[in-house]
């Protein structure tokens, strides 16, 4: 049996960007994205914290630590600009394998620069 599970996770990253006139997905900077193991082109599940937004997209690789997010094309429409979101990653994994599997999870400041990375979520902790 496979199990869908979280495998990368931005945490509370701020929108920079929304670029409506483009053909798709959403441009994050690469320093996040290898940081949370998410690759390009791989598909993610965008929440908006601040207005209960949830998308599906998929990654385009922006300049390391620029702290680019941008949503880009349709999905510009459910953002602004300062908006908190998470980026989420998920894989499909082993029930075995799944025992022990750790995701990376990436905290971010204000200007999406990476303040603490954990592998694990414990409930009521907020960062």
């Amino acid at each position: 049996m496979l199990l869908n599970m979280l495998k990368g996770k931005i945490h509370r990253a701020k929108v920079t960007e929304a670029n409506l006139n483009y053909v798709g997905s959403i441009t994050i900077d690469n320093a996040l994205i290898e940081a949370a193991g998410i690759l390009p082109g791989e598909k993610v599940q965008v929440v908006n914290n601040n207005n209960g937004a949830r998308l599906e997209t998929y990654v385009i690789e922006g300049t390391p630590k620029s702290g680019i997010v941008c949503l880009n094309g349709a999905a510009a429409r459910l953002v602004q600009p300062g908006d908190e979101i998470i980026i989420i990653a998920y894989c499909w994994i082993d029930q075995v394998q799944a025992q022990n599997f750790e995701p990376n999870i990436v905290f971010v400041d204000q200007h999406n620069r990476i303040v603490k990375q954990e592998n694990s979520e414990k409930h009521g902790f907020q960062e």
